[in-house]
């Protein structure tokens, strides 16, 4: 009886340790190169980031995504995870309060509608995009920050809106770190 159990499971740990991972990972680089090694974002020959997990930015020269919500540290793709806080808890209510206010004083004359996804944190605290509404609130602090025309800073903005998936999941939405990379090759 001990001999049957025995070879059932290193045939499953075969399959299942080995051979499935290797299937998936040959599959996954052959059909799917980019996403498989990380849909890595390259400048100079250097990886600079993800087109996946989002990033901190907090100069006023640049777009700011989504707060993070992993540990330790923010953005951290080993770690994703939302804070789990409830609408009422107090500890969310002091995150948004402090981020209302960092946004109110980097940009004291913005007086539009602060987007909801530049106070909260994303479900996985890794996401890469905000959305439109995000990005054109911030128009007037980081044109003035760059001395670049508000107009053509808008334009730019709306060429890097990306539709929802297959145009029918999702939102429209704009990839901070794309974005920020085009502002800082364009100066």
């Amino acid at each position: 009886m001990l001999r049957p159990i025995l070879v059932l499971f290193a045939v499953l740990t075969l399959l299942t340790g080995l051979v499935y991972p290797m299937v998936v990972t040959g599959v996954g680089r052959l059909f799917f190169a980019e996403a498989a090694n990380g849909s890595l974002v390259m400048q100079n020959g250097t990886a600079v980031g993800s087109s996946l997990i989002g990033q901190s930015f907090q100069e006023p020269k640049y777009f700011w995504g989504r707060l993070s919500a992993t540990s330790p540290m923010p953005n951290n793709g080993a770690g994703s995870s939302g804070s789990n806080l409830g609408p009422t808890n107090p500890a969310l209510m002091d995150a948004v309060r402090a981020r209302i206010e960092a946004l109110k004083a980097a940009d004291p004359g913005n007086s539009l509608p602060i987007p909801v996804d530049l106070v909260t944190a994303s479900g996985s605290g890794l996401d890469p995009h905000i959305s439109p509404a995000a990005a054109l609130y911030q128009i007037a602090r980081v044109s003035q920050a760059r001395h670049i025309d508000p107009v053509k800073l808008r334009q730019t903005v709306l060429a890097h809106v990306e539709p929802p998936q297959w145009g029918i999941f999702g939102e429209a939405r704009v990839n901070v770190l794309l974005l920020n990379l085009d502002l800082d090759r364009a100066q």
